[in-house]
């Protein structure tokens, strides 16, 4: 009898204890009354659930996919934005992200259709200046300074500067985008047709002279294949201006001074720019016919080419298509003319910016950094055949391969005059383009077409 009650005692005992660790256990909970364990998860869901119910709509602007697909260059398969898509939903748990993809023509009107309209959060954004003047840009360095993780120094010289412009209120130049595609202009070279006539290479840094000199002297017929050979060639419709203006600065010139519009003056008549067209005409008589309707260089780039120099060329498909054909050893690229402090060329490429009305600035914001990453510029230049925008791209294995074309391109992006020529998506260029035409096709002597370029610039300018 006393052995069951003690047995009883005990378990009882055993039974109270365990209710008491229970209990303990129970208590051991934050202020919100969840466990211990409970509350590990909700740290965790908080963590994942910053962004929960947040979307923004990203537009792109050029060959961007939205799914796998076939490069018609390489013939190998590059991955579509989808990749992006995973990777930035992965790093932001809870936020979604859409791509609105537009060609590249009629972007600036298709571009301010959306803004007007309010249907994107992320804007990729070549004629930034004509936007961030509007009002309808978000101005980013507020957040570049509260954000001890992001430094400007990611990217390569002159890329930040040259997209900075100004706000409806602005007095001096600041950042509306940051570089997200880079671009540059170059001059490119035939080796072989050099080694042919027996000529020596461009040099690094050529002057108008040397380039009119080794393009007479390659024009006809060539010495070992029997061919038509032509000196040189260069667009003489839309990229036009960009390439006089190039002449300019290469004989200390430039297109003119200011870039708010109220105090920009034109320099399009200048001795300079007279020089730089007459250099063009000059040029003229060393190209296949049909400059000014983009004709004549059908065979450029291929290994039946007739071309031996190649005025104010762009990336664009150039490397994939050297590559993909072996002409990597025979493609040489010269930078475009320089004034005596080394700056010149066009800057070109496309920045990436905020709208003012978006909803979700701040994830917006992390989308800015995370297509300035590592990760998105490497599918920029790997897929999608752009241009990075980032030093560290130097440093690539992708990169490496083809660094025999690739570091004079990424040279070129970290020299020409900043900022980006203001009038470039305006009503300025395309006056000019019209009548560096007019003088090419006879229709009017330089003087005269520069004239009349400078009078109706100005204005433009005066009635914008």
């Amino acid at each position: 009898m006393v052995k069951n009650r003690l047995t009883n005692s005990k378990f009882l005992a055993m039974l109270f204890t365990a209710l008491m660790i229970t209990l303990l256990v129970g208590c051991s909970s934050d202020n919100s009354g969840a466990s211990s364990t409970d509350s590990g998860q909700k740290e965790n869901n908080v963590a994942e659930g910053d962004w929960e119910g947040q979307k923004i709509k990203v537009q792109l602007i050029g060959d961007f996919k939205m799914e796998s697909s076939t490069d018609p260059i390489t013939g190998e398969k590059t991955e579509g934005v989808t990749v992006l898509k995973e990777e930035f939903e992965k790093q932001h748990p809870g936020a979604k992200v859409e791509f609105i993809i537009m060609p590249w023509e009629g972007y600036t009107e298709k571009t301010q259709a959306m803004l007007t309209s309010g249907e994107a959060d992320v804007y990729q954004m070549p004629g930034v200046p004509d936007f961030s003047s509007q009002g309808v840009l978000e101005p980013l360095q507020p957040y570049i300074d509260k954000d001890d993780e992001f430094d400007l120094d990611i990217f390569i010289d002159n890329q930040v500067e040259g997209w900075k412009s100004l706000g409806p209120d602005s007095d001096e130049l600041e950042i509306w985008g940051l570089p997200f595609l880079g671009d540059a202009r170059f001059i490119t070279y035939d080796k072989a047709l050099f080694d042919q006539w027996g000529v020596e290479y461009l040099s690094e840094y050529p002057t108008m002279e040397e380039i009119a000199e080794k393009a007479k002297k390659m024009t006809g017929t060539n010495p070992e294949t029997g061919e038509q050979n032509y000196g040189i060639w260069f667009r003489g419709d839309w990229s036009s201006a960009f390439t006089l203006i190039n002449a300019a600065e290469g004989q200390n010139g430039q297109w003119g001074t200011g870039f708010a519009w109220d105090e920009i003056e034109f320099n399009f008549d200048s001795p300079e720019m007279l020089n730089g067209l007459n250099w063009l005409l000059d040029m003229q008589d060393y190209a296949p016919k049909g400059i000014v309707s983009n004709q004549g260089n059908e065979k450029w780039l291929t290994k039946d080419n007739n071309i031996a120099i190649m005025l104010n060329q762009g990336p664009g498909d150039m490397i994939k298509q050297v590559y993909a054909q072996g002409l990597e050893d025979r493609i040489g690229i010269a930078q475009e003319f320089k004034n005596d402090e080394g700056r010149g060329g066009l800057f070109a490429g496309s920045p990436i910016t905020i709208a003012k009305d978006s909803k979700n600035k701040e994830l917006a914001w992390e989308w800015i950094k995370f297509a300035t990453s590592d990760f998105t510029q490497k599918y920029v230049f790997e897929e999608a055949g752009g241009m990075p925008a980032v030093k560290s791209a130097t440093e690539w294995e992708s990169v490496k391969e083809k660094e025999q074309l690739m570091l004079p391109v990424l040279e070129a992006m970290s020299t020409p005059l900043t900022p980006r020529y203001p009038w470039g998506s305006a009503q300025p260029r395309f006056i000019l383009t019209s009548e560096i035409e007019a003088a090419l096709t006879g229709k009017r002597s330089a003087e005269k077409a520069l004239e009349k370029a400078q009078k109706e610039s100005t204005e433009w300018l005066k009635n914008r």
